[in-house]
This record gives C-alpha cells, sequence and structure tokens, in this order.
C-alpha cells in the first residue's frame, strides 16, 4: 500500500505546483514574459496567512483569503512599478528586472520578519482517512490539497474559454496590436493577469506551507523554479498543460525521494526537464510555434 501513498503525495506536491505553474503559464501566454519573481509571491502569501492566523487569531479560512488578496494586490504593484515601463524592452531586460524583483522581495521578508523559520500551523484539519481497515492511511490535508489543484485548474479554462474577459486576454496573447485597435485596454487585461496569477500563488502558498510547516524567507524560491520546470513541460501558455506538468514533477519527485534518494530528487526533476527540451521543446500541450522569416 506504500506506492498507493507515495502516488497521492506526489499529486498533492504537484497540485500545489500545479496551481502555481498557472500563475507562470497565465503571465507569459498572454503578457511574453517570464516572472520569475513568482514564486516569492508564494512566501508572501504564508507570510500574510501565518501573520492573520497566529499572531492575530484569525478564522484559518478568512486568513487564506486575506493570504490571497494580498497576494493579488503584490501581483498587480509589481507589474505596474517593475514590468510596465518595460513593456517595449527587449526580454533580457524584463528577465534581469524579474530577477531583481525576487530579491527585493525576498530580503523586505527577511527584514521583516527575520531570519528564523516559523511554524506554520495547518489550515486544514489533520485528520487522516483510514481505508482498507486502517491498512491505507491518507491525510486530509492531501486530499483537500489534490481536490483545490483541480477546482482551480477547471474554473480558469471556464474563465478564460467563457468569459469575455477571458476571450480579450486570448487575443491579447495571440496579437497585442490588433487587440488594441479592436477597442481592448491591452495594460489593463496584462494587470488583471498578474492579479489572478498573484491570486493563485497566494493559496498555494498556503496549501505549501500546510504540508511543509517551516516558513521562511526563501520558501517559495525552490518551488517556483519547480512550478516553472513544471509549467515548461506541460507547454507554458497551456492551462491543462500547466496542470498535467505540476501534477506529473510533483509524482516525480516524491516518487524519487522515496525509492531512489531524497538528495538526487532534485537532479532528476531538472534532467526531465533538460530530456523534456530535447525531445519537445514546446511540451506536452503546447503549441510549436513557427516564425516566417
Amino acid at each position: 500500500m506504500k506506492y498507493i501513498i507515495y502516488l497521492v503525495n506526489g499529486i498533492s506536491l504537484g497540485s500545489v505546483y500545479a496551481i502555481i505553474a498557472l500563475g507562470y503559464t497565465m503571465v507569459y501566454g498572454i503578457a511574453k514574459m517570464l516572472n520569475f519573481a513568482h514564486g516569492d509571491v508564494i512566501m508572501i502569501g504564508g507570510y500574510i496567512c501565518f501573520l492573520f492566523m497566529s499572531k492575530l487569531s484569525f478564522n484559518p479560512y478568512i486568513s487564506v483569503l486575506i493570504a490571497a488578496i494580498g497576494c493579488m494586490i503584490v501581483g498587480v504593484l509589481i507589474e505596474r512599478i517593475a514590468y510596465k515601463p518595460l513593456r517595449g524592452a527587449n526580454s533580457l531586460a524584463v528577465l534581469i528586472t524579474a530577477i531583481g524583483v525576487s530579491y527585493f522581495l525576498q530580503n523586505m521578508a527577511l527584514l521583516i520578519f527575520g531570519p528564523n523559520d516559523k511554524i506554520f500551523t495547518s489550515v486544514i484539519p489533520n485528520y487522516p482517512l483510514n481505508l482498507f481497515d486502517g491498512q491505507l492511511k491518507i491525510s486530509l490535508e492531501s486530499i483537500v490539497t489534490i481536490i483545490v489543484g483541480i477546482i482551480v485548474m477547471i474554473l480558469l479554462t471556464l474563465f478564460i474559454n467563457k468569459t469575455k474577459i477571458g476571450v480579450a486576454m486570448l487575443a491579447v496573447s495571440e496579437d497585442k496590436g490588433a487587440s488594441t485597435l479592436m477597442g481592448i485596454n491591452v495594460n489593463k487585461t496584462i494587470a488583471l493577469t498578474f492579479a489572478i496569477g498573484s491570486f493563485l500563488a497566494g493559496i498555494a502558498g498556503v496549501l505549501l506551507c500546510s504540508a511543509y510547516p517551516r516558513l521562511t524567507f526563501t520558501t517559495g524560491a525552490m518551488p517556483g523554479i519547480k512550478a516553472f520546470v513544471a509549467a515548461v513541460i506541460g507547454g507554458i501558455g497551456s492551462i491543462p498543460g500547466a496542470f498535467i506538468g505540476g501534477i506529473l514533477l510533483g509524482v516525480l519527485e516524491i516518487v524519487s525521494k522515496a525509492y531512489m534518494s531524497a538528495q538526487l530528487a532534485d537532479s532528476i526533476v531538472f534532467s526531465t526537464l533538460i530530456i523534456m527540451l530535447l525531445v519537445k521543446p514546446q511540451g506536452l500541450l503546447g503549441k510549436l510555434n513557427r516564425e516566417k522569416v
């Protein structure tokens, strides 16, 4: 039964990666930029929830909502202050700015909350589900995380494909100039994309800290990078692809730690990215764009 537990834990971790990857893939798909500060927005969500839940004794679910809204505000401010002035700049300038924003957020968290780890109290009750007469124990935390990941992916897909705002986002992702001529406010559309992605990052941060309860100023760094890997594997720009990539990455990481080596798990994850780029560079569900010259 252990392999089932590993599989469930892998899907649970992968669901967190998937939620983070959805933010990456939305921003890239619409704004055509890689927001490497996205992982640190996760950390901010964890700290906000920790502050309201542990220090101010707010209800856990209210704290999660406040954390998600706080991350959404941070995401919009990042886009407005750091990225909007670079709208016409080359990709290298945007990439360097994203790295700078990432270090800025980390150091701000370090100054405000200090270097010591904070013990995060899970927002989900620690209630194991006993199946097959107690032979299989699965935590409620894992089940809830998986369900949240699925719901987020479905709602986001419906929002993009079925709403007027979502169609505007798709139009901006295809051609910003033509979208402007059709009356779409490109700047507001991109800002909304950052808002949604950052809102999801706040939820992912809380779920991540609930599963791995040590919270520090670098909490979002590695999960953010792994979520980016998941987005690339699934096909960056594709919402279902980001979800599938996140699940695959989570299962691969947990299985590698269980059956091979905890020290080699990250190497295996990033080796998978290299193999995917060599075999299918557009990802599992990504589109291969051909440029005319």
